[in-house]
């Protein structure tokens, strides 16, 4: 593809991309087209496809089949010069933990080649990133938070056009993901195309786009609002059934995609074809004595996950 994906707003493109290890197929001959200054998120499970995904985006992998590009680049016969224009933040911490902060982003300047006032660089990461008071302090002994503020300094400190981040907040409290987010934005709106894998709910529900990816394939995308507001199930909560017995017998009827229990509420997923399904459940309750209140609701990225995932599997 030519320049003509940059102008029209597309940063990454792939179609029918592939990857195998042996007769294991990791990435399923999937189809991307990702738009640029915004953040975009892979949502699955561990041993989706979704870290081999990024690796092979950013040039680290070879496709076993397909093609994808990056600014219109290949990421075959042009992985260095992309390379030049991306951050890469991995899911494991990978920078020296015997370096001090400062040490870390000097190094990360020099292999990057940046010129220029490069130690004002570094002072505006430090900032940017709250490290002022880490700069002396070695990498090893901080605490996550600290290492994933120290990550994202690193893959962001050459100004990257693409960030990818792969399941960055794994292992940091609520607050510092809250604020690893606000600072995601801040970049998006200064220009970066970030695409981030996560298998956290509420993270894909802050992506401006999303592909849901369960055994390599892309079993779902959209915006978030649009992926809740056409899930193919009817969702029902359910108040009064929180005991054992409810939610055992309600799996077994076959038109039901899933029972999760919240509290003392059951969130039941059914097939949207079911015809009175409310007055269905209520009648099977009340047969093992259960006196319940039964409401329909809307649908959450969770149910989305679900019903996609679950229909992915039958081969539907």
């Amino acid at each position: 593809m030519s320049g003509a994906a940059v102008s029209s707003g597309i940063a990454i493109t792939a179609r029918q991309l592939t990857r195998k290890f042996g007769d294991k197929v990791a990435v399923d001959h999937i189809d991307l087209d990702i738009p640029s200054g915004r953040i975009y998120g892979f949502l699955g499970p561990n041993g989706s496809g979704k870290s081999t995904t990024l690796r092979m985006l950013c040039g680290m992998l070879l496709p076993s089949d397909g093609h994808a590009e990056v600014f219109g680049l290949s990421v075959v016969k042009d992985a260095e010069a992309i390379r030049r224009r991306l951050g890469y933040m991995p899911q494991k911490f990978s920078l020296w933990e015997d370096l001090t902060t400062d040490e870390n982003l000097q190094f990360i300047a020099d292999l990057y080649g940046l010129e220029g006032d490069v130690g004002a660089r570094i002072a505006q990461a430090r900032a940017t990133y709250d490290l002022e008071s880490l700069r002396r302090q070695r990498a090893g002994t901080m605490s996550g938070g600290q290492k994933q503020r120290l990550a994202l300094a690193a893959a962001t400190l050459h100004a990257p056009e693409l960030l990818l981040l792969d399941e960055p907040t794994s292992a940091v409290d609520p607050q510092s993901r809250r604020d690893f987010w606000e600072r995601l934005f801040e970049l998006a709106e200064a220009g970066a195309t970030i695409l981030v894998s996560t298998h956290y709910m509420d993270e894909a529900e802050r992506c401006h786009g999303l592909a849901i990816i369960a055994d390599g394939r892309v079993v779902a995308e959209g915006t978030p609002r649009a992926l809740m507001e056409s899930v193919d199930a009817d969702i029902f909560e359910i108040e009064g059934a929180d005991g054992s017995e409810a939610p055992r017998v309600i799996r077994e009827l076959p038109w039901v995609h899933g029972v999760t229990q919240l509290g003392i509420r059951l969130r039941v997923l059914a097939d949207r074809s079911t015809k009175d399904a409310a007055e269905q459940l209520r009648a099977l309750l009340a047969r093992h004595g259960i006196d319940a209140r039964i409401e329909r609701t809307d649908a959450s990225l969770e149910d989305v996950f679900v019903v996609s995932t679950r229909r992915e599997k039958r081969g539907d």
